[in-house]
């Protein structure tokens, strides 16, 4: 188990966001996420450029038990995503809150 940082807002449906000092966003999914997940075998991410609205479905996240959508919880323009999860998603399972982070956007505007 991770610690959790206090840095971060979370949403019930566990997404979490980090507001960066540049006012970018970066965007993952709890711990709890992804215990209830299980491990995870592939995470399919948002191409750099797009716009999302809140709660649009910005990613999917697949493990051995299931697949499930991960909604932006910002509003935003994508503007990197984690890499390092096409070869390793397990790192969502390792890491939720540091190298498994999922996307970033700009443009943010948390949603309440």
């Amino acid at each position: 188990m991770s610690i959790v940082p206090d840095d971060l807002r979370y949403l019930d449906s566990h997404e979490w966001v980090r507001v960066e000092t540049d006012s970018t966003v970066t965007i993952g999914i709890s711990e709890f996420a992804q215990e209830q997940l299980g491990d995870l075998v592939y995470v399919e991410l948002p191409e750099v450029g797009r716009n999302l609205e809140v709660k649009d479905e910005a990613a999917v996240v697949e493990s051995v038990k299931a697949a499930s959508d991960v909604y932006s919880p910002v509003a935003g323009t994508v503007i990197e995503i984690n890499g390092k999860l096409i070869d390793a998603p397990e790192l969502v399972n390792t890491d939720p809150y540091g190298e498994g982070w999922l996307f970033k956007l700009t443009s943010y505007e948390l949603n309440d």
